[in-house]
């Protein structure tokens, strides 16, 4: 397991569009799951520690920012060849054993996480209602794989901060995770 951390927020860099298959076969592009106060792009997987060491706080945060207008979307990129837990049907009991009121694409190709620089699980990018991207950190700071502190997680604080002001906090946390496991 490599540990890797996102780069600080490139402030104002516009969303990419994309189209991809979801766990219920649909198609989906980043018009679909648009919000009309945010959007939080996320790069997710089923097997990575630090994933699973968040995942519950993150599909209840996605529901309360949901009432905020931000729409949630997250997307797994790696290879299922040699990391078969994050198959397609791995995805989907993954979203039904933690809730998710959100869409789970797969990017079979990579070309999306390769065109959005995603590094690692989970990797999140939180854009304004004119998708331009305004937080690039963490839900919140882990030690040994367990959440520190209590209360709204940064990730909530920062994209509620993004529905009311279209900007997100100047002081940013970089995410932390797994690299993505790239095609060999």
């Amino acid at each position: 397991m490599a540990l890797l951390k996102t780069p600080i927020c490139d402030f104002g860099l516009n969303a990419i569009d994309f189209k991809l298959k979801s766990i219920n076969g649909e198609l989906l592009t980043l018009n679909d799951v648009k919000g009309d106060n945010g959007t939080l792009i996320m790069f997710i997987c089923n097997h990575c520690p630090y994933v699973k060491a968040i995942i519950r706080e993150l599909a209840d945060d996605c529901a309360k920012l949901k009432k905020d207008g931000i729409n949630s979307v997250a997307i797994m990129s790696n290879d299922t060849k040699n990391y078969p837990e994050d198959s397609f049907e791995n995805m989907k009991k993954f979203s039904d054993r933690y809730n998710f009121s959100f869409p789970y694409l797969i990017d079979e190709t990579q070309e999306i996480a390769k065109k959005y620089d995603a590094v690692c699980t989970p990797d999140f990018f939180g854009y304004n209602k004119n998708l331009e991207l305004n937080y690039r950190g963490r839900i919140r700071e882990l030690n040994d794989l367990k959440p520190v502190g209590s209360g709204d997680s940064e990730l909530l604080r920062s994209m509620k901060l993004i529905a009311k002001t279209q900007q997100g906090p100047k002081e940013q946390y970089p995410s932390m995770g797994c690299s993505i496991k790239w095609f060999k």
